[in-house]
């Protein structure tokens, strides 16, 4: 049979510990050996590293098959907001520590179909204003609601950013964001558009962590 190799990567998230020798930084999956090699080819088993999407990387099996997950030759899960969600679900699972009573599953669930809704369904036309853009974000009246959770959150959260200034407010169709910058940053503003700037910043991960986990993420 051939060997299944999995590398899952170390989340630095808030409230985890994920150190060397914590059982989350040493979450093993059932018929998977842990690899704590990332040099490019140095997979134990002589398995050509593969990056995946949900941060595993997967060997390769005999005569230069995919090894897969778990004796399938498949290793996407099928979909992104399945794979975050069972991300999150891995690692909780792997820490004998985990307070289940505070645990939100529904809740992140919930926030990643604003981000699909928005990124899928909505429109957004790009003005210029002084010092920046101004975007108005719109949608259907059932993705109007995601449209205004996102914009105002992401507005709060990243305002103040390498010097950029968000501010946002609701309307009744979705959103409107005004973001200045300093003179320098216009042509990255402008090549951004409103979804690389709703893409951007490391926020993303310690914000569904918090949610799945029943924190609430300081937006101010």
């Amino acid at each position: 049979m051939p060997k299944i190799l999995i590398l899952t990567a170390a989340l630095a998230l808030p409230g985890l510990a994920l150190a060397q020798g914590t059982p989350a930084a040493n979450m093993t999956m059932q018929g998977a050996q842990m690899t704590h090699s990332m040099g490019a080819g140095q997979m134990h088993g002589g398995g050509e590293a593969t990056g995946m999407g949900t941060g595993m990387v997967t060997g390769m099996g005999t005569g230069g098959k995919p090894a897969g997950v778990g004796g399938s030759p498949l290793s996407e899960p099928g979909q992104s907001a399945f794979a975050a969600i069972a991300e999150v679900v891995a690692v909780l699972e792997a820490d004998p520590d985990t307070d289940w009573s505070t645990v939100d599953i529904d809740a992140l669930r919930d926030h990643l179909r604003d981000m699909d809704v928005v990124t899928i369904d909505s429109h957004a036309v790009g003005t210029p204003i002084e010092g920046g853009m101004r975007f108005v974000v719109t949608g259907a009246p059932d993705v109007a609601p995601s449209i205004q959770r996102m914009v105002l959150a992401h507005a709060r959260v990243m305002n103040g950013t390498d010097g950029w200034t968000y501010t946002a407010r609701k309307t009744e169709n979705g959103a409107v964001l005004n973001v200045t910058v300093p003179a320098a940053d216009m042509p990255r503003l402008k090549a951004l558009g409103f979804y690389g700037i709703l893409a951007s910043g490391m926020h993303h991960q310690p914000h569904h962590w918090m949610m799945a986990t029943g924190q609430r993420m300081k937006m101010d």
